[in-house]
C-alpha cells in the first residue's frame, strides 16, 4: 500500500473497519462451506468455523496495526481512554496532579538557578582558561595587588597569554535632578581582548589609552546605553563628565556582559596616576592560562616571582605572596553549595511526589486487575495494554509537569526576593532567569522519567502471561490488593518518612544556624542605628584634609541637631562589610622589621571622637579618642582585641608605638576596644587600627547617628540634610544597622537556605503523613472483615486503635531510625554552611524525630478511630 493510500485511511477509518469486518466474514463463510461440504450440521458448522478462525477483536485490531498511519487513530483512542480515567476519578487525579506540580514546581525552580549560576557558561571567550589573580597577606588569601606589582607579575610571567588589571568604584554623574552616584569599572588596555569581547557599537580601548597622558575615553555598558541615551547610535563621539573630568564614548558592551559582580555602567582606561606607589594595594589581576599550563603550575610561577618581590621590596611586599584562582569558582563564590544543596532537596522532594502518585497509581492497578483481565481475556495484547498504561502515566506526568512550570515561573520571582538587591547587582547572571530552553528541557527529561515510572508502576501487576490475565480475572482483587499494599506501600512509605526526616533535620540546622549568624556577638549594638554614605567632590575646596575634616565636623553637628538623635560619628569604614578591605602594613617601634617572608598587617579605620560610644563598643584598656586628638596633636591610634592578642600578646600595648612607614612618625597606642565584626558575619576579626578622622580624613565616610526613634523614620532626613551640606556631594547609601547585617551575603544565603529548605521540609511533612494516612486507611479498608471478627469474638475498640496505631508506629519508628542516619549523613555534606551548629546537633535532631513522630500519630488516629467504630454484624453481612 502506497504511503498516500495509508494517509488517506486517516479520513476514512469507518471504510476501513467494514473492509476488515467483510474479509473476516469472507473467511468465516469459506471455512463453513468446508464444513458444510464434510456433512456437518449448520450450527456446528458455523461454531468450528469461529473457532478455528480465533478472536474476532484481536484479528481486527492486528490487522488495523499493520497499517501504521491508520496506528495513529488508535494512540487518539488511548488517550480519550486516559482522560476519560482520570474524570472518573476526579479526587485521584486532583490530588496525583496536585503533588506532582508541586515536586516538579519546586524542582525546575531550583534547576533555573543551578542552570544560571553553574551551568550556563561565563559570557567571554574559552572561560574555564581564565583564573583570578591575588596577593596573599597574613590577614588571608586574596588580597589587591599594587600598579607596580601588576606590571612586574606581567612582564615576568610564562604561565600566561595575557594578564590584566581592573578596580572598580563609584563617581559623581551630574543629571537634571542634581547628582548622582554610578558605578564604574577601570581596565587595562587589554583587558576586554583577553576575555574575548568586542563591543557591540564602536571599538575597544586602543594600546596606549592607558597611559598617563592619553586622552580620557569611555565605554558604556548596554545597560547605560538603553537607559541614558535610548540605544541611539550617535552616542559615539558624545562626552560624559564624570567627577569633572569630560569622556569621550567610544563603544558599548554587549548586552549578555558581566563582570566580577560588577554593575558598572562606565568602563575606564586604568592609567598609573596615585597608584605609581608600590605600597597603594586596590587592583585586582586576571589572566588567560596558555595552552598545556595548569593551575597548579601557574601558582607555582606567580609564588615565586611574588617571593622574588619581597626580597626586593621588602617595605611594601614584605611577607605577601600569590593566589592563583579559577574564575569561574571565583564568579560562583558561596552559591555553589548552596545551590547543590537546594537542588539535593528539590530532588528529594520530587522523589516523594512520585513515590506518593505511583503509590496511588498501584492502588488503582489493583482496583483494575479484573478490568485488565477482561480487556485481555477479549484480546487486548500486552503491547496494546502496555501503551495504554504508558499513555495514562504520560498524560498524567504531563498535566504535571504544565502546573509545575506555572509553578516554578512563580516561584523564581518569589525567589528572587530572597536575594538583595545589593547582592542582587553582583549577580547579572539572574536578572534574565527564565523557562530558557535549558530549563524546559530539563523539565521535559522529568516529564519523562516520571511517566516511564507512572506506566511501569501498574504494569508489574499484570503479570508475564496470557495465565496471569486470567488469574487476574479469577482472583479476589481486594485480598490481592491488600497484600501488595501491606508489603510494598509501608516500604515506600517508609522512605517516604525517611527523606522528610533529612530535609527537616537540614532545615532545623540551618535555621538554628541563621539564628546564631544573626546573633553573634558583633561588638556593638545594631539596634536604633542610621547610617548615610557620602562622598565629597573633587573640588579644590576638598583637595587638602582640612577642609574634608571640616565638612565631617559640620555634618556631625547639624545632625545632632536633628529630633531623637542621641549621638552622631563619622566613619570612613563600617563594621560588618562583605569583605575586610582597607589593609595597612606596619612596623612595631623598637622591633626589628618582619623581613620579606613575613609583615605586619591590620585592617585601617579612619574614625571620629564619638564613635565608639554612638556604637556602643566597650573600652577593654586605655582611652578612647578626645577633641585634641587633631592635626596639630600628637598621632595616636586604638586597636581591637585581635590586633593586641596577635602583635602584643602577654604584653600591655598601652604606651607601644607603631610607624606605618619608617619614613613617618611614630603613631602611639592609647586604647584598645573589644572585637567588631568588621568583616562577614562568618568570618573571624581581623586585627584592626582605629586612627582618629582629624589626624586621616578621608573624602568619603559615613554619617552614624544613634537615634532613640526608629531608625527608619531617620533616614530620609539624614540624607536630605547631607545632600545639602557640599554642592555635588554624592549620596551613595542609606540604612540601618539592623538593614544592612540582615542583608550582607552571608546573612542572606543563610536565610535563602534555611527559608527554601524549610518549605521542602514543611512539603516533605505532608507527603509523609498523607502517604502514611494512605497505607494506614487502606489497610483498615482490607481488614475490615479481620476486625469485625475480633470485635464478635470480644476484642474492645481500645485494642482495635492500639491494634492500627502500632502497625503506623512500626512504620514511623523504621523511616524516623532510617532517616536519623541519612539526616547526619547528609548533614555533615552540608557542614560548610552551618555557622556555631554541629551536623549532628542532639536537641534538632531529637526536635525533628518528635515532630515527625507525633505528625505520623495524627494521620494514623482517623484511620484507628475509624477501624475502632467498625460494626462487627455489619463488617460479617458486607463479607
Amino acid at each position: 500500500m502506497s504511503i498516500f493510500s495509508r494517509i488517506a485511511n486517516l479520513f476514512r477509518r469507518t471504510a476501513v473497519d467494514r473492509e476488515i469486518e467483510r474479509e473476516m466474514n469472507a473467511h468465516i463463510a469459506m471455512r463453513m462451506e468446508d464444513n458444510l461440504a464434510a456433512g456437518m450440521p449448520a450450527g456446528q458448522a458455523r461454531r468450528d468455523a469461529l473457532l478455528r478462525f480465533g478472536n474476532r477483536a484481536a484479528t481486527r485490531e492486528r490487522t488495523g496495526g499493520m497499517d501504521k498511519v491508520v496506528a495513529i487513530e488508535s494512540i487518539g483512542a488511548d488517550l480519550h481512554y486516559a482522560w476519560r480515567q482520570l474524570t472518573r476519578n476526579p479526587g485521584f487525579a486532583v490530588s496525583a496532579v496536585g503533588v506532582l506540580a508541586l515536586g516538579i514546581g519546586a524542582s525546575v525552580a531550583i534547576f533555573a538557578f543551578v542552570d544560571a549560576v553553574l551551568i550556563k557558561p561565563l559570557p567571554y571567550r574559552d572561560p574555564a582558561r581564565l583564573v583570578g589573580l591575588f596577593e596573599t597577606t597574613t590577614l588571608g588569601p586574596r588580597y589587591h595587588l599594587s600598579y607596580l606589582d601588576y606590571l612586574d607579575w606581567k612582564s615576568m610571567n610564562t604561565s600566561f597569554s595575557g594578564l590584566e588589571a581592573f578596580d572598580g568604584g563609584e563617581l559623581p554623574l551630574k543629571t537634571a535632578n542634581g547628582v548622582e552616584a554610578v558605578e564604574d569599572a577601570v581596565i587595562s588596555a587589554g583587558f576586554l581582548r583577553l576575555m574575548g569581547v568586542a563591543p557591540v557599537l564602536g571599538r575597544d580601548f586602543h594600546t596606549g589609552e592607558d597611559a598617563r597622558a592619553a586622552a580620557p575615553v569611555a565605554l558604556l555598558s548596554y545597560a547605560a546605553w538603553q537607559r541614558r541615551y535610548g540605544g541611539q547610535a550617535s552616542v559615539l563621539g558624545q562626552t560624559v563628565l564624570l567627577d569633572n573630568v569630560a569622556y569621550q564614548i567610544v563603544g558599548v558592551l554587549p548586552r549578555d556582559f558581566h563582570f566580577a559582580g560588577s554593575d558598572a555602567e562606565f568602563w575606564f582606561p586604568l592609567r598609573p596616576g596615585a597608584q605609581e606607589d608600590r605600597g597603594s594595594h586596590g587592583l585586582s589581576g586576571i589572566a588567560r592560562l596558555k595552552d598545556g599550563v595548569d593551575l597548579r603550575t601557574a601558582q607555582a610561577e606567580m609564588s615565586g616571582i611574588a617571593a622574588r618581590l619581597a626580597n626586593q621590596y621588602p617595605d611594601a611586599d614584605g611577607g605577601r605572596g600569590a593566589t592563583v584562582e579559577l574564575w569561574t569558582e571565583l564568579v560562583v563564590g558561596n552559591l555553589r553549595p548552596v545551590l547543590l544543596l537546594l537542588m539535593a532537596g528539590s530532588l528529594l522532594l520530587l522523589g516523594m511526589a512520585c513515590v506518593n502518585v505511583a503509590s496511588l497509581l498501584l492502588v488503582r492497578s489493583e482496583k483494575r486487575r479484573r478490568e485488565i483481565a477482561v480487556r485481555g481475556a477479549l484480546g487486548a495484547s500486552r503491547s496494546r495494554l502496555v501503551r495504554q498504561f504508558m499513555t495514562e502515566g504520560l498524560m498524567l506526568a504531563s498535566l504535571g509537569t504544565a502546573l509545575g512550570l506555572a509553578l516554578a515561573s512563580g516561584a523564581m520571582r518569589l525567589l528572587g526576593l530572597l536575594v538583595p538587591y545589593s547582592m542582587l547587582a553582583g549577580m547579572p547572571y539572574l536578572r534574565e532567569l527564565g523557562l530558557n530552553w535549558h530549563v524546559l528541557a530539563y523539565a521535559a527529561a522529568v516529564a519523562i522519567l516520571i511517566a516511564a515510572i507512572f506506566a511501569l508502576t501498574p504494569l508489574l501487576r499484570l503479570g508475564g502471561s496470557a495465565a496471569a490475565l486470567r488469574d487476574g480475572l479469577a482472583a479476589d482483587g481486594r485480598t490481592a490488593a491488600g497484600t501488595v499494599w501491606r508489603h510494598l506501600g509501608a516500604n515506600l512509605v517508609v522512605l517516604e518518612l525517611a527523606a522528610a526526616m533529612v530535609l527537616l533535620t537540614g532545615a532545623g540546622l540551618l535555621a538554628k544556624s541563621l539564628y546564631r549568624l544573626l546573633h553573634t556577638d558583633l561588638g556593638l549594638e545594631a539596634s536604633h542605628l542610621a547610617m548615610v554614605h557620602i562622598g565629597l567632590p573633587d573640588t579644590p575646596e576638598f583637595a587638602k584634609d582640612a577642609g574634608v575634616a571640616a565638612v565631617a565636623r559640620r555634618a556631625i553637628e547639624e545632625t545632632r541637631r536633628l529630633p531623637g538623635v542621641e549621638s552622631v560619628a563619622v566613619s570612613h569604614h563600617l563594621p560588618v562589610n562583605n569583605s575586610v578591605g582597607g589593609n595597612t602594613t606596619f612596623l612595631v617601634v623598637g622591633r626589628p622589621a618582619p623581613g620579606s617572608n613575613a609583615s605586619n598587617e591590620a585592617s585601617q579605620r579612619a574614625v571620629s571622637t564619638g564613635f565608639f560610644s554612638t556604637l556602643k563598643t566597650r573600652l577593654v584598656r586605655g582611652r578612647f579618642f578626645a577633641a585634641t586628638d587633631d592635626a596639630a596633636h600628637p598621632l595616636v591610634v586604638i586597636v581591637n582585641q585581635a590586633f593586641a592578642r596577635r602583635y602584643f600578646s602577654g604584653e600591655d600595648v598601652i604606651g607601644k608605638q607603631i610607624q606605618f612607614d619608617s619614613s613617618l612618625p611614630p603613631v602611639s597606642i592609647v586604647g584598645v576596644t573589644e572585637d567588631m565584626r568588621e568583616a562577614a558575619l562568618d568570618q573571624e576579626v581581623p586585627p584592626t587600627i582605629y586612627q582618629p578622622f582629624e589626624q586621616a580624613p578621608d573624602s568619603g565616610f559615613f554619617v552614624i547617628v544613634r537615634t532613640t526613634q526608629a531608625p527608619e523614620t531617620l533616614v530620609k532626613t539624614l540624607e536630605a540634610l547631607m545632600r545639602g551640606m557640599a554642592p555635588g556631594m554624592m549620596i551613595y547609601s542609606a540604612e540601618t544597622m539592623e538593614d544592612r547585617i540582615h542583608n550582607t551575603q552571608s546573612a542572606s544565603l543563610h536565610r535563602a537556605s534555611a527559608a527554601l529548605v524549610g518549605g521542602f521540609a514543611v512539603l516533605a511533612l505532608v507527603l509523609s503523613a498523607v502517604g502514611l494516612y494512605g497505607v494506614i486507611a487502606y489497610s483498615v479498608s482490607q481488614r475490615t472483615r479481620e476486625i469485625g471478627v475480633r470485635m464478635a469474638l470480644g476484642a474492645e475498640r481500645g485494642a482495635v486503635s492500639r491494634m492500627v496505631l502500632r502497625e503506623a508506629g512500626r512504620l514511623a519508628v523504621a523511616g524516623i531510625a532510617v532517616g536519623l542516619a541519612c539526616a547526619v549523613g547528609a548533614a555533615m555534606l552540608m557542614r560548610g554552611l552551618l555557622f556555631g551548629t554541629a551536623p549532628w546537633d542532639a536537641t534538632t535532631l531529637a526536635a525533628v524525630a518528635a515532630v515527625l513522630g507525633a505528625c505520623t500519630l495524627l494521620a494514623s488516629y482517623i484511620p484507628a478511630r475509624r477501624a475502632a467504630s467498625v460494626n462487627p454484624v455489619e463488617a460479617l453481612r458486607a463479607e
